[in-house]
């Protein structure tokens, strides 16, 4: 299945290893891109609304601009031949909205889960912040009860980096594919 252009949607609340388990799934795969859907947030330069635990309408637009933009360009590389991982936090309804958006099949989803403990240990020791006036053992309950259960969610607090693409690899197509 890896050698068709796919799209890999991974998807976790900040902090879950969605940027260094998506670089490490796409540097295993022949042809591919690794698409951070926050380069889109970041490169409004001018204007831009913070993500914080109260969304301002303001910032509720550009989340979603950033996701149209996100999911255009998974479509356009995949089309163009490239197996995409495209990463971001998608949320309750974002997730099954992000889905939709992207148009590209086969499309698979996964969702990073360890436990709030883990991710507030990773939290306090990476360089960014992310979390801000959110706790993170908030945010992981409100993740956990309104996301819908779509595609491979993986608990990963036990595992390497490496351990969590191996079972990305392995089951992706099984568990995680859309339709």
């Amino acid at each position: 299945m890896w050698e068709t252009p796919t799209v890999v949607l991974v998807s976790g609340i900040m902090a879950a290893g969605k940027s260094t388990v998506a670089e490490l799934l796409a540097r295993r795969l022949p042809r591919s891109v690794h698409l951070r859907g926050d380069v889109f947030r970041r490169m409004i330069v001018g204007g831009r609304a913070e993500m914080t635990a109260q969304l301002s309408d303001e910032a509720l637009r550009q989340l979603r601009l950033r996701y149209d933009l996100a999911a255009a360009a998974a479509d356009r590389y995949a089309a163009a031949g490239f197996t995409v991982v495209l990463q971001d936090v998608l949320l309750g309804a974002d997730l099954p909205a992000m889905v939709d958006r992207i148009r590209h099949r086969p499309l698979a989803v996964v969702v990073l889960a360890p436990r709030a403990e883990v991710v507030a240990a990773r939290e306090r020791e990476r360089p960014k912040q992310g979390y801000g006036d959110w706790p993170v053992a908030d945010l992981d309950a409100e993740f956990r009860a309104d996301t819908p259960p779509i595609g491979l969610w993986l608990d990963t607090s036990e595992q390497t980096p490496d351990e969590t693409v191996d079972e990305i690899l392995a089951r992706a197509w099984t568990d995680g594919r859309i339709g």
